[in-house]
């Protein structure tokens, strides 16, 4: 749908331009863009790289494993399916840490590698288990107490108090967090009776 969309666009964007006049603003704000895309790349790629480190030091210390037991009273209420793979919780306790700390490109793989490992334990390989069902909720949801992504940007386009939105994240991610695993515990239980 988007290979359609973009193309669309991007026509209508031209043909606008070249029809109203505005050709020569259409060539200044592509090279401007691109330029600030530029920027903002190499101003996100410093904060991936920090926080991915930081992120790897801890899975070689003990601090995952202490996290990990902390989270695990939360993981064996919303998986029950998965109670006994310690190594499918370990996992999805890395993602849920990733993204707890606002680093999405560095919960991306996690997340992959936890569903990867779900698939496998997965009965019915056509369909989402529930812990699958629930995963993709609570990783799409994904509770911030610090995005670092969202601050690094608001920073890199001048913002002056890029922390200002912490606050609002933490009430939108924890909302949309309840609100998504409640409905998704009512269709489980629903299509159960079916």
């Amino acid at each position: 749908m988007l290979n359609t969309m973009w193309p669309i666009f991007i026509l209508l964007s031209f043909s606008y331009a070249i029809f109203s006049g505005n050709l020569e603003a259409l060539n200044k704000s592509i090279f401007e863009s691109t330029n600030n895309a530029i920027k903002l790349s190499i101003e996100l790629l410093g904060t991936i790289c920090l926080w991915n480190g930081i992120m790897q030091i801890a899975n070689k210390t003990s601090i995952i494993n202490k996290l990990t037991n902390l989270l695990d009273p939360i993981i064996r209420l919303l998986f029950p399916e998965i109670r006994k793979n310690k190594q499918i919780q370990k996992e999805i306790s890395m993602n849920l840490i990733a993204n707890i700390f606002g680093l999405g490109n560095a919960a991306t793989p996690l997340g992959l590698k936890a569903m990867k490992s779900m698939q496998k334990e997965n009965l019915k390989k056509d369909t989402l288990s529930n812990s699958m069902l629930v995963f993709i909720v609570l990783n799409t949801a994904s509770i911030q107490i610090i995005p670092t992504t969202v601050i690094a940007i608001r920073n890199s386009l001048g913002s002056s108090n890029p922390t200002k939105i912490v606050f609002p994240v933490w009430i939108a991610t924890i909302l949309a967090a309840i609100t998504g695993l409640l409905g998704t515990m009512l269709i489980i239980k629903f299509s159960r009776k079916k």
